[in-house]
């Protein structure tokens, strides 16, 4: 699953190559639009919500994509050979004179109206990297659910919008908490620690090459993708195991010593209930 950051610098990309320029070529490879042609329409701009991508064209169109696992948007000089994989992943084309965009295995595609684009991103929370970023309004809708497990409640775009399955486990590893703690258990100051930390991870990572939350040169994260090496602070080996509703299971990291909880197969014993490392 894409993260915010990833989504803010594929746009960052495409609208560094579009904007301004008219389109040249047109190719939506995708049967409900397979006869639409944007030719010779200025694209205006790309800008992200969340981990949608809005480019919005003129003539008061805007085409919609989402990421998803898989997806992924490359940008090439005119004569440049593509390289993004084989032609049957190809789901849409924008050319101009001087580059061309081309979306890979992208399983969502929208053409629709501009003043149309809440049909697809109304739902959305307040975006980390969004100027509508509410940090009051996230806190209420976190805490909307106490009940709810924490990791779910990071990932569910409606909360707030940017968070994918890395930053979910790597900001419960700050919170010392389990992905699985219900949301009503944290220690009352830590969910605003947590978007804090959220805001400044994220921010901090959308123009690097390479995400880091340790702000270490040797080990980027604190347990994403560790299972079963050291953890970076206790030396205990991460644990690794899937969380989400069964149709949407998402493999989730952590520390059986430094995050308290609960845990798919019981309780881990991490610190005493109701105490909390400092979200950093």
């Amino acid at each position: 699953m894409p993260e915010g950051d990833t989504v803010h610098q594929a746009a960052k990309r495409l609208h560094t190559a579009l904007a301004d320029q008219v389109l040249t070529r047109s190719d939506l490879r995708v049967p409900r639009y397979a006869t639409a042609d944007l030719t010779g329409r200025r694209v205006l701009e790309v800008v992200p919500r969340g981990k949608h991508l809005l480019t919005r064209i003129e003539g008061g169109l805007t085409l919609h994509s989402h990421l998803r696992m898989d997806g992924s948007w490359k940008v090439y000089a005119a004569h440049e050979r593509w390289s993004g994989g084989p032609g049957h992943q190809i789901r849409v084309i924008l050319g101009t004179t001087e580059h061309t965009a081309v979306g890979y295995r992208l399983p969502v595609l929208d053409l629709l109206r501009t003043d149309s684009e809440l049909r697809v991103v109304g739902h959305l929370g307040p975006d980390l990297l969004g100027p509508d970023w509410d940090p009051d309004l996230a806190l209420r809708n976190l805490l909307h659910a106490p009940d709810r497990p924490l990791g779910e409640a990071l990932l569910d775009q409606r909360n707030l919008a940017g968070i994918g399955n890395i930053y979910k486990s790597e900001l419960c590893f700050m919170a010392a908490a389990t992905p699985w703690l219900p949301v009503g258990e944290l220690p009352a100051t830590v969910p605003h620690r947590l978007l804090t930390a959220a805001k400044r991870l994220l921010e901090a990572n959308r123009d690097r090459p390479a995400r880091s939350t340790t702000g270490r040169r040797d080990q980027l994260l604190y347990v994403y993708g560790r299972a079963p090496r050291p953890c970076l602070r206790c030396g205990t080996p991460v644990r690794s195991a899937q969380q989400g509703d069964g149709s949407r299971d998402r493999p989730t990291y952590w520390c059986p010593r430094c995050q308290s909880g609960p845990a798919p197969n019981g309780p881990t014993p991490g610190t005493a209930s109701g105490t909390t490392r400092r979200t950093n």
